[in-house]
């Protein structure tokens, strides 16, 4: 691989371990484990494993960009400013909707195996 290459990846684990510094994150990383370990309990199937990890994928997704978003946020606006703090609020809000649509597919994947 070309040393540009391996210094983007190095980069990018090094985000994923200033991610994992934020408390949020372990309860985020324990619901993944616990979704995955329901998924092999339950045996859900190839197309189900698929929807199960994007959305996995996505909650994770919108939770480092909202971890970046705040940190730059704060970065360039120390003090409180009405537009920091909704720039923060849309950020978080777009994770609630991100694991509000993971939470659906999880009743849909597991519900009918727990009824």
């Amino acid at each position: 691989m070309p040393l540009r290459a391996v210094a983007t990846f190095r980069y990018a684990l090094r985000g994923i371990g200033f991610l994992f510094r934020a408390l949020n994150v372990w309860v985020l990383a324990a619901a993944t484990l616990l979704t995955i370990g329901a998924g092999l309990y339950f045996s859900i199937s190839a197309l189900e494993w698929c929807a199960v990890i994007l959305a996995i994928a996505l909650v994770w997704t919108a939770e480092g960009l909202n971890t970046a978003l705040e940190q730059l946020t704060d970065l360039v606006s120390p003090q409180f400013h009405p537009l920091a703090g909704r720039a923060k609020d849309i950020a978080a809000g777009a994770v609630l909707l991100a694991a509000l649509g993971a939470f659906c597919v999880g009743l849909v994947v597991f519900l009918p195996r727990v009824v």
